[in-house]
């Protein structure tokens, strides 16, 4: 009876956080599909939506222009922070995401690749060029995490610390690679990949929807239907075995899920960075540490980031625009550097 009481204010808690949350969502929605060099109000959006005498320039500013980039940045930031929660699971560290694990830098060198050899194809609108987008870049993020595993591997297990040190060398090497690619690229490629490299969703349609929406609808439910096994990964490896856990199996399982999830972002918005490192810390401290709350309030704490930083970068620099990873990146490398001295702060303590 008292662990009954005692979770009916963590659940009460959550409920709030989670529809504070996608209100929060659908107000800047709002903002997004009315503000712009093209202010639209809201009576004309409604009708528009409802299709009551939809006029054509309405048309095309909500439904080729701003409802596309609204979805997709509401999916990429749903999908990193997730992906950045379980990678913190896993590795036991606040300090993991998929970009700095390497595993953005694996899909995005696949994607790189993708456009130095089929850039055509995808100005040209064909719909295979883009549905084969999240391929490549599963392909390279399990590339990326295949290296990173086996450098990680020792004595049977894989080891947390290990992991973290090889995604970041890893992901320098494919960085590396990245670069070298696209200066060989002619002079239109190369600005479209240099822009696609620092994470921009300027370009969203709706084909890049339909290609990254399986690979959610089928990764996010195989995530989330384990929130009990993220929750014993915060225990040592032995106790984990104790309780019953085939840990190195479940690992594997979620890596490769957190993987899939990542490369379908990237496909779409490029180097998107820090997503999964601040969701899933802001998560926590709304909600607490138990997976079942974290987890659906990392998805809607990325969302909302990575929506209100492309608004941000398409309204504060007008006629200009900031691609959104450079938003994000002045604000997540003061959080990052915030933690690691709140780390180091710790150990000294």
């Amino acid at each position: 009876m008292e662990s009954v009481h005692k979770h009916k204010p963590a659940n009460r808690r959550f409920i709030f956080v989670f529809i504070s949350g996608l209100a929060l969502i659908l107000v800047t929605s709002y903002i997004s599909l009315t503000n712009g060099i093209f202010d639209i109000g809201i009576g004309d959006v409604v009708r528009t939506l409802l299709r009551i005498r939809p006029e054509p320039d309405h048309d095309l500013v909500i439904f080729e222009f701003r409802l596309p980039r609204i979805v997709i940045a509401l999916l990429v930031g749903a999908g990193l922070g997730l992906a950045g929660a379980v990678i913190q699971s896993i590795t036991r560290n606040g300090l993991a995401d998929p970009g700095i694990l390497g595993i953005n830098s694996g899909a995005g060198a696949a994607m790189v690749i993708f456009l130095f050899f089929y850039q055509g194809q995808i100005r040209s609108d064909g719909w295979l060029p883009i549905l084969a987008m999240p391929l490549f870049g599963l392909l390279g993020g399990l590339i990326a995490a295949i290296l990173i595993y086996a450098f990680s591997w020792k004595n049977g297990r894989l080891e947390p610390q290990r992991l973290l040190l090889t995604g970041i060398a890893v992901g320098s090497g494919l960085s590396a690679v990245s670069l070298y690619l696209t200066l060989k690229m002619n002079p239109g490629d190369f600005e479209m990949a240099a822009v696609w490299n620092m994470g921009s969703i300027y370009n969203a349609n709706w084909k890049y929807i339909v290609s990254m929406l399986p690979w959610l609808v089928l990764l996010i439910p195989l995530i989330a239907s384990r929130p009990y096994i993220l929750d014993l990964f915060q225990l040592d490896e032995d106790s984990q075995i104790s309780v019953g856990v085939a840990s190195e199996k479940e690992k594997a399982v979620l890596l490769l899920g957190s993987i899939g999830i990542v490369s379908a972002c990237v496909s779409v918005s490029g180097g998107i960075g820090f997503i999964g490192l601040m969701a899933p810390h802001i998560a926590r401290r709304l909600v607490g540490h138990a997976h079942r709350h974290m987890l659906p309030i990392c998805g809607v704490v990325g969302a909302l980031l990575v929506m209100i930083s492309d608004y941000i970068g398409k309204t504060v620099f007008t006629p200009s625009e900031l691609p959104v990873g450079v938003v994000i990146a002045i604000i997540g490398v003061p959080y990052f550097i915030f933690l690691l001295y709140r780390a180091k702060g710790r150990s000294n303590s």
